[in-house]
């Protein structure tokens, strides 16, 4: 069993337009998802516009490359990945 830890943080920018686009890669990769939380400003007089997207990823590192990279292509979309290998 394999108990590295890989977890991708994602910014996204203007989360109303490109929310559809990401969420179309978070369907692909479901399977992959073992957690996801999600972070945007909120309180009673705004909503920010854009958030970050937490994901423990499940899967090899080649798996989360590929999930990063069709992240990145999505307009307002940055990634960076954590690893903690054990």
């Amino acid at each position: 069993m394999n108990d590295d830890h890989i977890i991708l943080g994602i910014h996204i920018t203007n989360r109303l337009k490109n929310a559809v686009d990401v969420q179309k890669v978070f369907t692909e990769y479901g399977c992959n998802i073992k957690t996801r939380v999600g972070l945007h400003d909120v309180d009673a007089n705004v909503c920010s516009p854009s958030g970050v997207v937490l994901i423990e990823f499940f899967g090899s590192d080649d798996e989360a490359t590929g999930m990063m990279a069709k992240l990145n292509e999505v307009e307002g979309v940055q990634v960076q990945k954590m690893f903690f290998g054990h």
